[in-house]
This record gives C-alpha cells, structure tokens and sequence, in this order.
C-alpha cells in the first residue's frame, strides 16, 4: 500500500508527481513551465528533496495512485493522479502523513487552489494568516491540522 520512496520506486514517484503537477499548474502557468516539469524534472527534484531530509511515500493499491512527502511536522507534495481523484487517495494520503509528522501536521496550498483549500479544510485545517508571496496576484497560505479536541 505505502511505499518508502527510495531509487527502486524512484521514477514511478516522479510520474505521479509530474503529470498531477502539470495538470493542477495548467490554468495559471505558461505552457512552456508546464512542459518543463517532466518525469525526469521531478525526479531530480525529488532526489533534491530527499538529500535535504524529506521522506517521499508512494500509495500503490492495484496500480499506482499517488505521493506525498514529511519533513518534520510540514506536509508537501500531495499528488494523485488526474484520473485516480475523487476516490479517496488523496485522503489515504493525508492521514498516512499525518502519522508520519513530528508535531501538529502543517502544509501550505497556493491561494488559487480554491478547491485544495476547501478540501484541507474539510480535513481539519485551518489557515494560520501566514502567506508566502510567489508574485503580486499568487501566494502560499499556511495551514495546520486542528487538534481533534477541536474538531466537530
């Protein structure tokens, strides 16, 4: 089911991670930068990511599903692909890291991702009021996971 990313499942995980990325990214960033992220972009960046200390987990049922990444307490990388969504792998994926973080789990969703927003909300996330600014119109907002004492 879930799968340590390591350089057996390496390009698998990197798959996953550019064809969500390019179809989630297509709306709002120039054709060019979506073509440029490719299954051996992201598995450079992947790679990237591992050698800082980040853990990279691979949902496999009867095919592959999707991925996400822990560091710490921050979830990131939260991918499924296009024609696997709304079937409640990105939701496996999410409580899989939620038990992996060192700490109340925080990520951050991009402020035009209405829908990942809405979602992360209905998973018990709540917005801190801290922004990263990409450019003047876009940014990342912060969210951390309520304690279940809080939740209704």
């Amino acid at each position: 089911m879930f799968q340590l990313v390591s350089e057996t499942n390496l390009e698998t995980a990197a798959w996953i991670h550019a064809e969500s990325w390019r179809e989630s990214h297509r709306g709002f960033c120039s054709p060019a930068f979506v073509q440029a992220h490719t299954t051996e972009a992201q598995s450079r960046y992947i790679r990237g990511e591992m050698r800082l200390g980040k853990r990279f987990y691979l949902l496999t049922l009867d095919s592959p599903k999707g991925i996400v990444s822990v560091w710490g307490r921050l979830i990131e990388n939260l991918y499924v692909l296009p024609c696997e969504q709304r079937k409640g792998y990105g939701t496996m994926l999410l409580r899989h890291a939620e038990g992996q973080c060192e700490g109340p789990p925080t990520l951050w969703a991009l402020s035009n991702n209405h829908v990942a927003c809405s979602w992360y909300q209905r998973m018990g996330y709540v917005l801190t009021g801290r922004q990263k600014a990409l450019n003047p119109s876009l940014a990342e907002l912060e969210m951390v996971r309520r304690p279940k004492s809080l939740m209704r």
